[in-house]
């Protein structure tokens, strides 16, 4: 055989393989095979604040129980008191054996602890879902509360940012003296998603918001994947959007903000709050940490 026929019936033989493996998802050029950083530990400090963080999860899949289990295991040594939920609580129907098989059932373990989950809605759910006890809205599409005296979470509908929401918001982080001011919602104002993105409406709405009084983490989902977006205008965002769907290979890793991102299994968050520093590991479906870091409050005119 000739030498030039041989070097084309090779290319004709291995260029799908190595498509596949880009479809795949497998790595294939040498960036994607150096070593990552060692994880951050969480402290798991008597006394300090612990929470989690949870999004696109309400499938009732055995994918989504596999990750509660890993949530359940992390509470077994790390002691959580509540999970902020970034929407999507509940896919398909809403039925209350819905809300035990998508949601009861794999937290239920978290749940008998006392670990409280509070919820804000995505796109999939149904704006009743804020009666419904376990996620503790009181009833209300957007709300704030306070776990401790130095934390403050505010939760937001984005799928109807309406006037009226985005005063309150103004009024509430304004009023707050709390020295952590954590926002969470679905509709990500920053996101490498290929599906979704960065929703640049909503970003021009609550960015000057966040700045302007001292926002130290904004928490989104609705894209399937976990990404943690380079701080934008010091402030770091969060995409925690696959507690119980994957859309494989969906990171746009041009896009120039991903500081870290992880688009091959479930995933969510663990945190912990201990003075002016946030420690955070996210765990994936198999129980392996695939990123963690610390993150140091905003201060500003904050006292």
């Amino acid at each position: 055989m000739q030498p030039l026929r041989v070097i084309a019936v090779l290319v004709l033989v291995f260029a799908p393989l190595l498509s596949a493996c880009r479809e795949s998802g497998i790595a294939s050029d040498a960036a994607a095979a150096q070593p990552e950083a060692p994880a951050v530990a969480l402290p798991n400090k008597g006394g300090s604040f612990k929470f989690g963080v949870l999004g696109d999860f309400g499938t009732g899949s055995r994918d989504q129980y596999e990750l509660a289990a890993q949530m359940n295991a992390l509470h077994d040594r790390f002691k959580y008191s509540m999970v902020a939920l970034v929407g999507d609580n509940l896919y398909g129907s809403e039925r209350p054996q819905d809300f035990k098989k998508k949601f009861e059932e794999p937290y239920k373990k978290l749940l008998d602890a006392g670990v409280k989950f509070y919820a804000s809605l995505g796109n999939h759910d149904a704006r009743e879902q804020r009666y419904y006890k376990p996620f503790n809205m009181g009833g209300n599409l957007y709300y704030t509360f306070s776990p401790r005296a130095e934390v403050r979470f505010f939760a937001l509908e984005s799928t109807y940012l309406v006037p009226e929401q985005v005063a309150w918001l103004e009024k509430e982080l304004k009023a707050s003296g709390s020295h952590w001011k954590i926002v969470f919602f679905h509709h990500p104002i920053y996101s490498s998603g290929e599906r979704h993105g960065s929703d640049v409406k909503l970003r021009e709405v609550l960015e000057p918001l966040f700045i302007e009084h001292n926002v130290s983490v904004v928490l989104q989902g609705h894209d399937h994947f976990y990404e943690r977006v380079k701080p934008q205008k010091d402030i770091p965002y969060f995409v925690i959007g696959s507690g119980g769907k994957l859309r494989a290979g969906n990171i746009d890793r041009g896009s120039g903000i991903t500081a870290k991102g992880f688009d091959s299994d479930l995933a969510f968050m663990a945190a912990e709050i201990d003075g002016d520093q946030m420690h955070f590991n996210v765990i994936t479906r198999g129980g392996k940490i695939i990123d963690s870091g610390v993150i140091t409050r905003r201060k500003g005119s904050t006292p």
